[in-house]
């Protein structure tokens, strides 16, 4: 590991390298989503600029930053322009406490698992902060259904995140990883209880970002655009950007949390690991796209039923359930 004996300019320049190469990848995710969705839907997707489109996230971004940024005369201006970018970095924080590999972490934290929740649980301050902002009744609406839906979900999503926690005895990542060594992930051991958790966690933890079927924050069938109607430019390409960056980072926390993470087959090596994880992250997220071009979105009434009637009292009995086989099941995991 680099700068071994200086621990925050290890962080400092493993943080900056991982969140550079995060955005890299998630401008890649959208071009993938795009051609993802154009196969399902019997189109080729985006394929003119550069070889099967694969410079349209570049002239994207150039498009993006050519446009013209305009500020609504009555917005509260200082809260407009911060919240797009607050958006990127809240949905980065999630990152520094997910283990790519054995020792590659930003911070190795004992209560890793807390802090991602945490972290993930404040992406609802920007998506307000921009629905207030922008004087606009579409984009409040947008804000305050961000709100109620954050609210919710998190109640869930922190009942799925807790089995594996309660199975492998520990909140760090790392720790959470290495019980699930040789295959024993805590998807399908034990079994029941962490198919159940990781069903739960994955549709929270889309709720929670405002993916589809779960977006009613953006929603432009009644809201046009949701809290960034008023935005344009970057300021709205930075809110695009933060949804992915959070798809990406809440899928690497699935596959650690439930997939064993970077544990795999072959030899103990930095780069296999690296690999692993990769894949594991690429599976879920591919799944995440599945679940967003096949379904329709909720109604707010409905968003609110699955999660109050359905999720809260099934994450309820499997956290109970999951703390029950802990204390009584010999040889409950790994």
């Amino acid at each position: 590991m680099p700068f071994p004996h200086d621990p925050i300019l290890h962080a400092l320049v493993l943080g900056v390298v991982l969140c550079s190469a995060l955005l890299g990848v998630t401008s890649y995710f959208i071009w993938f989503e795009r051609k993802f969705a154009g196969r399902m839907q019997g189109r080729v997707g985006p394929k003119h600029v550069g070889w099967e489109g694969l410079l349209q996230p570049i002239a994207d971004a150039f498009k993006l930053l050519l446009k013209e940024d305009i500020v609504p005369r009555a917005a509260d201006k200082p809260l407009f322009h911060l919240a797009p970018l607050l958006a990127v970095v809240v949905a980065l924080m999630g990152v520094a406490v997910v283990p790519l590999a054995s020792g590659l972490v930003i911070a190795d934290l004992d209560v890793g698992v807390l802090f991602f929740l945490a972290a993930g649980a404040m992406t609802v301050l920007p998506t307000w902060m921009a629905g207030w902002a922008s004087n606009n009744k579409y984009a409040l609406i947008g804000g305050m259904r961000a709100v109620a839906q954050s609210v919710a979900y998190g109640v869930p999503m922190v009942f799925g995140a807790l089995v594996p926690v309660i199975f492998a005895g520990s909140m760090n990542l790392s720790e959470i990883v290495a019980a699930q060594a040789g295959g024993h992930w805590f998807l399908w051991w034990p079994p029941g209880p962490g198919l159940l958790a990781a069903g739960i966690f994955l549709m929270a933890s889309l709720a929670e970002g405002n993916r589809i079927p779960f977006d009613i924050p953006e929603a432009e069938s009644e809201l046009v655009s949701g809290v960034s109607t008023e935005y344009t430019g970057m300021k709205f390409g930075m809110f695009y950007l933060a949804e992915y960056v959070h798809s990406l980072v809440g899928s690497a926390l699935f596959a650690t949390l439930f997939l064993g993470g970077h544990d795999g087959p072959g030899p103990d090596l930095l780069a296999l690991q690296v690999v692993w994880f990769a894949l594991k992250t690429m599976a879920v997220a591919t799944f995440i796209l599945w679940i967003r071009w096949t379904f329709v979105r909720l109604r707010s009434d409905q968003l609110m039923t699955l999660c109050w009637k359905w999720l809260l009292p099934a994450g309820l009995v499997v956290l109970m359930v999951a703390a029950v086989w802990a204390r009584f099941v010999p040889g409950r995991t790994a």
